[in-house]
């Protein structure tokens, strides 16, 4: 049914985009001054087309594959997708094994509801961070990013206190995820943003869609891996012991260990791929 039903709010909200949206120019909402707020740039962009007649040359398929920065973008994919997706998968999870609060119970949506309000709020600034160390530092795009990139991959490592403090209270864990997440936003925003620093624009679609499947490589490892670990686990009991927790407990620990150190770890194989701003030119 969760498929099903936000299946069916992607449609309505499909209508409604139909139904509301016009071009600026058409819609009646729109006064003049708004118009020409928004087309200020039409004529300066029409001027530099016309400037930049040649057409742009795409780099073919396998050649992506030479270039250091491709692959410092198929690793910051691979490395970090994955801790959203497990944490996207098993909150709910971890929450009932841990502490008996299922999804369906008033304390178990409560959790998970705070967990991503603090995404969702948080996350918002991941834009700024980069755009005040270009604008206000002079840095070059991509050092600016990489810069505020590893602030932002400094945040999962609260994961590391979740499952210590969890003992003393659930709201811990879902506070501290909530953080990891809001990390993993802005982060993800940034490294997106790493390939139009780097690639021209008739590539940036074949580096996106490359990154992308490398993000869910990382995403079906994860997921599935900790799925098997939390079985072997939960079976050996306290024959397995971690960081003083036994069994499942212990597994949870291991893979959110995991996750904290996978954006650091990340970074720094993208930094001694790609050290400075070096945008590919195609001639």
């Amino acid at each position: 049914m969760a498929f099903i039903i936000i299946g069916a709010l992607g449609f309505i909200w499909m209508g409604l985009w139909m139904w509301l949206y016009e071009k600026p120019a058409q819609n009646k909402r729109v006064n003049q001054a708004e118009l020409n707020y928004i087309e200020q740039d039409n004529d300066i962009a029409e001027a530099q087309d016309r400037e930049n007649v040649k057409e742009e040359k795409t780099i073919p398929f396998l050649q992506c594959f030479t270039y250091k920065q491709t692959w410092s973008f198929l690793v910051g994919k691979f490395m970090t997708d994955g801790v959203w997706w497990f944490f996207l998968f098993w909150a709910p999870a971890y929450f009932s094994d841990q502490y008996g609060y299922t999804s369906d119970s008033t304390m178990g949506i409560a959790l998970i509801f705070t967990l991503y309000a603090i995404v969702t709020i948080l996350s918002i600034g991941g834009g700024y961070l980069p755009t005040y160390f270009v604008d206000k530092k002079g840095m070059n795009p991509y050092l600016g990013r990489m810069r505020a990139m590893f602030i932002f991959a400094c945040f999962p490592v609260l994961g590391l206190f979740a499952q210590p403090l969890g003992a003393y209270s659930a709201w811990w864990p879902a506070i501290l995820i909530g953080l990891l997440g809001a990390g993993h936003q802005a982060w993800s925003a940034n490294l997106f943003s790493t390939i139009g620093d780097m690639f021209p624009k008739s590539t940036i679609g074949t580096i996106v869609g490359l990154g992308t499947m490398a993000g869910g490589l990382g995403s079906m490892s994860i997921n599935l891996g900790s799925g098997k670990f939390f079985d072997w686990a939960a079976g050996q009991g306290s024959a397995f012991t971690f960081f003083g927790f036994e069994g499942k407990p212990a597994a949870y620990m291991v893979v959110f260990c995991i996750c904290a150190v996978a954006y650091l770890i990340g970074w720094c194989i993208m930094k001694a791929l790609v050290p400075k701003y070096k945008p590919i030119i195609v001639e």
